[in-house]
């Protein structure tokens, strides 16, 4: 079974819960971090950005993603 931590996270002024594994949050703390963003500026460039999907989908992609680059 899937080990989700869940975060709190304000978008667009509004507060919201973000549920993902551990290692998701991991690589996306990463991306920010070589972006020089907050993790809440990375995750809401990724809600502005996403087409209708669930965010935890949006950011689970976003990750796969970077960690396909490295």
């Amino acid at each position: 079974m899937a080990r989700l931590k869940k975060r709190s996270i304000l978008l667009a002024g509004h507060a919201t819960s973000l549920a993902l594994e551990p290692e998701f949050w991991a690589v996306l703390e990463e991306m920010a971090a070589a972006e020089q963003v907050s993790l809440a500026g990375l995750i809401a460039r990724l809600d502005e950005g996403r087409q209708g999907g669930p965010l935890a989908s949006a950011c689970r992609l976003a990750a796969l993603a970077h960690a396909q680059r490295r």
